[in-house]
Order: structure tokens, then sequence, then C-alpha cells
């Protein structure tokens, strides 16, 4: 059991504000106490810390840990949270609530010694009322106790504790209800969208109440309004729903390529008085679908180039700081991705507003699985009890954010082949739909055994059909059931032509999605490759510690996109028309042996000391007709890359050290080349900051990669030297790694070895300003220094 306390005194500004963060300053402490929950208790001893915050990411790496290789062998437990706050007076008579984004897991909530409930699932948001048991011009004491001990509970790295905002919400009796503002666009056109606004308001008094209801609804950073004004009486206790409408002339239409965003600005008025006021952010899109046209945003049919990913953010665990949340999508964006399926719970709401401002679109997914366990202490254990609730939070929290297209239900369910499954299958469907009926619902289906046609009923209760791995079967699917819309939810990476070109030529299959876009922590070994002499087989096959994460993503845990996502990225998009890489030779004492989620290790590497005068392959990925290799300028040789030849094609030449070139040519003509270097012996260390400011609110994160570089500022991608990371002023080291998943180092120290010549640190910004000095040293480098600098703004 954990806990966590802190006392917290808000300053007056913050006391007007309706939503509070109420992030800093709490209380840690792993393991279980008794009395923890008290508000007497004496938590003086305990670790101080800002929130989010993932214990299991600062544990040690051990085999013997019970979240095993699926968790990725990461500690979990128990602990305790606390904080304590002053109730201002002005808050009496008014609704304090207390808002968890999320917390992992089994989170009971105690106020002042009372507890208020516990939350099971790790995943979704929930509130609690404070109101009946504030002490005003008193101490309080909110007191958390999450519970990870039962393991696993989990097929992937899950994190432990409170590790998303957490918020206080104050509001008057009478106010627009927790997730009361729906905001839907039932008609679109170029000139002119009707934007239809829902608003839940309760009155929490005991008369009836005369409101008054204006909206009004501006393009983000753009001076203009449309307003609109309702008047309503609701009784005594009661609520009511009120619906408005609003035109848009000329709206600026939500997509990937411009996602554009609007404001509703919603007041409830009482005599000319302000007494609640909330904002949402909203975008103006249609979106439809039809084995016809396949799916249309807008009126233009566009192709799922998907990727799936699960909700950690690698070394910094799955704690959700909202700058690591943006820069995941900002990968995913700049590797060509336009979807994303939150396998397999919903995200962070960051995440969402992330994707809401770049352009990605989303599958919001709700469960792993249904009443059968896939381990022993998974959401199974609770379904009945709280999956009405768990699916009403996923879909009232993020029904707004234009970036959702789709949700879905659940992934590879074990009971699949059951009659059951349909009728639940029907049930959560039902419970979206009654909520949100702009969007099909679907889940993730699949099959290892070869047995298919059985799932039909089951298929017919979603309104999209996901394939897990079956896309081979969509043809003769749609001549058996033709009015069936099938999106591939997973995907084998080494896959990703014959999938584009399924999608490509049948419009009844929306698109795909690779498993996975981005490496993950836990399910430890999917996606390894192995050597001669290592342990054989595939991740769920026996335990391949000290592997405890996944290799199968496009885009490694530093951001560094592999091989396989320039190809996808050609594939798909113009964005991208000519990559280079060298595939790994096979070892002198045997070969390299793939697994079924692998791709053959491939690098940006013409650096083979020890190969000389040996044969290696160089894989020229391109869409051009044909590509040209030169080597040191001499021509090896030119080859066709066109459609029959998958876009693609290998040279063979010996390895002699030099400057490898490949040349895209159309006409005859050399359009454009990329060049990979041999590099000399690392000398230096250079360093990559994402960016030079940092907001100093505590929760800001500076991305650094580290380089290996020789004296031309090459970077060595043999170089493993040891690192050191040193940081003066206003910051803190959030988190160390290479990529490299079996290495067994903690993410959560200062220290690390460098991988195929790079590394990263991130750094978080404490509350002072001033400038943040990083210093990155190695025995026999060139050590390296960078400013960061924190402000308020």
């Amino acid at each position: 059991m954990i806990v966590f306390c802190f006392v917290f005194n808000i300053d007056a500004q913050l006391y007007s504000q309706r939503k509070q963060l109420f992030d800093d300053d709490w209380k840690f402490y792993l393991g279980d106490v008794s009395e923890a929950y008290s508000k007497d208790f004496n938590d003086h001893d305990w670790r101080s810390l800002d929130l989010p915050h993932d214990w299991s990411i600062e544990g040690k790496l051990d085999q013997k840990n019970m979240t095993g290789g699926g968790g990725g062998y990461f500690p979990a437990g128990t602990g305790w949270y606390r904080k304590s706050f002053n109730a201002h007076p002005s808050w009496k008579g008014k609704r304090v609530s207390i808002y968890f984004e999320g917390v992992y897991m089994n989170a009971e909530v105690f106020i002042n010694g009372k507890s208020l409930g516990i939350h099971p699932y790790g995943y979704t948001s929930f509130f609690y009322d404070l109101s009946p048991f504030l002490e005003y011009n008193k101490k309080n004491v909110i007191a958390v106790h999450v519970d990870n001990s039962k393991q696993p509970n989990c097929r992937w790295y899950s994190g432990s504790g409170i590790y998303r905002h957490v918020w206080m919400i104050v509001t008057d009796p009478v106010h627009i209800s927790n997730w009361g503002v729906e905001i839907t666009t039932p008609e679109v056109t170029p000139g002119k969208a009707t934007i239809q606004i829902k608003t839940l308001i309760k009155n929490e008094t005991n008369a009836a109440q005369k409101i008054s209801l204006l909206t009004a609804v501006d393009k983000q950073n753009v001076h203009f309004a449309q307003k609109i004004s309702s008047d309503i009486e609701i009784d005594a206790n009661d609520q009511k729903e009120v619906s408005q409408n609003i035109v848009v002339n000329n709206p600026l239409l939500w997509s990937p390529e411009n996602p554009y965003l609007y404001n509703a600005q919603i007041k409830v008025m009482i005599r000319s008085k302000t007494v609640d006021n909330v904002s949402t952010q909203f975008g103006i899109r249609s979106i439809k679908y039809s084995t016809e046209n396949g799916f249309q945003l807008n009126g233009h049919t566009i192709k799922l180039n998907g990727g799936c990913v699960h909700h950690d953010n690698g070394f910094l665990g799955a704690a959700a700081f909202d700058r690591a949340e943006e820069r995941r999508v900002e990968l995913l964006k700049s590797a060509g991705f336009n979807a994303i399926r939150t396998s397999h719970n919903p995200p962070s709401e960051e995440f969402l507003n992330a994707c809401d401002r770049i352009g990605m679109m989303v599958i919001d997914e709700s469960f792993d699985g249904w009443r059968e366990s896939k381990t022993p202490y998974d959401y199974s254990k609770i379904f009945d009890d709280w999956w009405k609730r768990d699916i009403e939070a996923m879909v009232m929290r993020d029904r707004n954010h234009p970036s959702i297209i789709m949700w879905s239900t659940g992934n590879e369910i074990i009971e699949r082949k059951k009659t059951e499954a349909v009728a639940t299958a029907i049930n959560l469907a039902e419970t979206i739909h009654a909520i949100d009926k702009t969007r099909p619902v679907t889940s993730a289906m699949t099959t290892w055994d070869g047995e298919w046609k059985l799932f039909d009923p089951l298929m017919a209760a979603h309104d999209v059909c996901g394939y897990n791995y079956q896309l081979e079967r969509a043809p003769s699917d749609h001549e058996r059931v033709p009015s069936r819309i099938i999106v591939q939810t997973e995907s084998y990476p080494r896959d990703a032509f014959k999938n584009w070109k399924m999608v490509q030529n049948n419009n009844y299959i929306l698109g795909d999605f690779v498993w996975t876009a981005i490496d993950y922590l836990g399910e430890s070994g999917i996606g390894r490759y192995y050597y001669p002499g290592e342990t054989k087989g595939e991740h769920w096959e026996g335990d391949f510690y000290p592997w405890h994460g996944a290799y199968c993503g496009d885009i490694d845990l530093l951001g560094w996109r592999k091989p396989i996502s320039h190809y996808r990225n050609i594939l798909w998009n113009d964005s991208e028309k000519l990559y280079m890489a060298v595939r790994e030779p096979n070892p002198a004492d045997g070969k390299i042996t793939e697994t079924l989620w692998s791709i053959w290790p491939t690098w940006e590497s013409w650096t083979w000391p020890g190969h000389e005068g040996k044969d290696l392959q160089v894989e020229v990925y391109s869409r051009y007709p044909n590509v040209r290799l030169y080597l040191d300028e001499k021509l090896i040789g030119e080859q066709k890359t066109t459609i029959d030849q998958e876009f693609k094609t290998t040279f063979i030449l010996p390895y002699n050290a030099g400057v490898l070139k490949a040349v895209g040519v159309k006409d005859n003509k050399e359009i454009e080349s990329r060049i990979i270097r041999s590099a000399g012996t690392a000398v230096k260390i250079k360093l990559i900051p994402d960016k030079k400011k940092i907001k100093s609110n505590g929760q800001d994160l500076v991305f650094v990669l580290v380089e290996l570089v020789d004296k031309n500022g090459n970077i060595n991608p043999n170089a493993i030297n040891r690192l050191q990371f040193k940081i003066e002023g206003p910051g803190k080291i959030a988190g160390v790694d290479n990529a490299n998943l079996k290495d067994l180092d903690s993410y959560a120290g200062n220290s690390r070895n460098a991988w195929n010549g790079k590394a990263m640190v991130v750094i978080r910004s404490t509350n002072a300003e001033g400038n943040i000095n990083l210093n990155v040293s190695s025995p026999g480098l060139e050590e390296a220094n960078v400013k960061i600098r924190a402000e308020k703004k």
C-alpha cells in the first residue's frame, strides 16, 4: 500500500478558480501504514514530491518481481499519498470536489479520515465530493491508498501510483455538471456548420432557480464570437439539460492536415451574476463510414495509417507529464502516422488534447478484456460491477475531442467464441451510443486456431470490425458479408507493404494499425531478435530477462525512427521518398533469429570494424523508379524500386569505410540523395535539447539527446561509453535512457551507458526561475554542457 500526504497553501488567486491543479507538495510512502488515512497521522518523515508520479519506474528491475515479464519485471506493491491544504472560507456553501485523472490502481481516497470510496480501474478518471467533510480555516488532509500488490494484473507495464494529474474543482451550488458539456456538429458543409451544445446544469439548492445560459463559440486565437442565450428554470435539487444550436459560417474544419480548434465558453448566470463558467475545446468536422467510400472525414476518403500505443512514456514510466504526452504525439505525427489506437485503455487527457492540436485521429479503447481473464488479477475480476461506470467515464470525458473517430470496447477477448460475448458486445455498444451517437464502435478480434466464421455474430454487434493480424481474410469475408466495414487493429511490422496494398485497393478496409507505433515497457521481448547462444523462442514462450520491454515499435524509446518507420512513411505519404540503412551481418558463430513481431536489425551505420572486405547488405527504400548506390562517389549499381519491387531494394557490397550514398533516379536524372558516413572513434559528447526554454511550473520537461561523435561530428554507432549526468539550477533529472531494453540500469538514475552512440536525459523544471545547467561527461571523452532557461511565462 502506498500513501501520499501533503500540505498545500492555496493563494488567493487560486481560490477564485473553478479548476485548480492539485499536483504540488504531496507526501509519499512506499509500503503500507495502517493509520495513514487519519487526518492527524504524522507524515513528517515521508518523501515530498509533485505529481504525476509513478513509483514503479523508480524501482529496481528484478527477475523476481511479481509483475513478471508482462509488467517488465518492475516492482509494484502498495503505497500512500497524503496532501494537506486549507479550505478557504470563501468555499463555504460551494461544491468542492477532487478530480483524479488516473491512479493505478485500487485507489481508496480519504478526506480528514473519512473514506470516500475505492476506484479499482487504473485507467479511468473519477471525482469525489469533498464538501460535507471540509473544515474551514483548518488543515484538511487528502490521503490516497494505492494498491497494486496483486500481480500480475496487466499484460504490459502499468506503473503504480497517482500517475496523472489531480485537480480541485470549486463551484457554486448551481453549476455545470462534471463532464456535463457535449458538443457535436450534426451539419457540416464548407459554407456552414451547425454546432449543437448540450449542457447539463445542476441545482443543488433547496429552491427552484431561474437561470440564463450564455454560450459563445470562437475560433482559438481569433477575436470573434457567435453567441446564444437560453433562459430556463430548474427545480430544487434537480438538474436539466439545455440544448443550444449555433451556426458558424465558413467554418474552419478540423483534419490531420489542418487541426483547427474552436472554444465554447459557457456561462451560467443568475440575476446577471455569473455563477459558473466553463470553457470547452472542440473541432468542427464530419465523419462517415461505408463499404463504398471507407472512412470519410469532411466528405473526403482518408486511409488510416495507424499505430497502436500503450500509455507509458518509456523511461518516465506511466507518469503523464503534459510535455511527454505531447512529444509522443509529435513523434508519431512526424513518422507519418495519421491515427492512433490507445491500446488497451483510455489515455490521459493531455494525450488527447495533443492529438486535437497536432492533428492525430484516435481510436479510444476501454478494456483489454471482459469477463474471462488473461492474467490472474486483471479487469475480469471487476468487469460486472464496473464496466458500465468505466465506459461512461471514458465516453463522457472524451466525447468532445475532434481527434476521436471511433470507440473500442475490447481487445482479443478470451470468451469471443461464446454466445454470451455477443450480448456483452451489444451492451457495451449500446451504452456508448446512449451517450455518443456520432461515432462507431469497434473491438479488436483475432483467432489463433484457424476458426473465423464463427465470429460473424460477434462482428455484427459492432459498427466497424477490428481485425488483429487477420486482414488476409478480408476479401472472402467481404464476399460472405458485403456490409462489413473492416479496420485492421493490429498487424505485424514486417507486413507493411502487404497491408498497405490491401487498404489502398479496398474501400471496405478503412486502414491498418501496426503493433506497435512506438516501443514500450513490459510485454518483455516482443519484437526481439536474438543471437547464437541466447534463449530461443517467442516472447510468450519463456522468460527472456533482462529484456523488460517491447522492441516492436516503429520508433524506439529515445524517439529514433527505425528503418521500418521510414519504409512505412514512404508507402503511405509523400513527405519522404528515399531512405537507406544497413542490415546487421550475422555473427561468425551463427545466425541472427527473428521473432514474429521483429524486423531484422538494420541501422543507419556504415561503421563495421572487423568486417572489412566482407559483404554487407544495404537496403534502400524509394518512391523513385530507380535508385543508385555509390561508395566514395564510385557507382556500385542501379536497381528498380517500383511497386513491383515493393518500393525497396538491396545492394550487396564488400565493406570498406567511406561515404555511402543512395540516390533517387527518375527519367535518368538524379533527384535526391541520402548519405551515411563511416565514423571514427568517439572523442566528444554532443547535446541536443528539444528546446532551450522551460516553464518554471514544476511540470515542464526538456528532452536532451546525447550523441557520441568523432572528431568530424559523426555519431559513432558502436559507442557504448558510460555517461554521467549532473545538473545545477532550478531543475532536476526526471529520467535517463539509451533505448536498449536489455539494459538493467535505473531509469531514475544519473548515469547510463550509451547504446548505438546515443542516450537521453530528461530535465524537469521546478517552480523557480533561473538557468539550468546540464553537464554530461564520460572518461576519455570531451564533456558537454547545455544551458536551459526556466521562466514563468
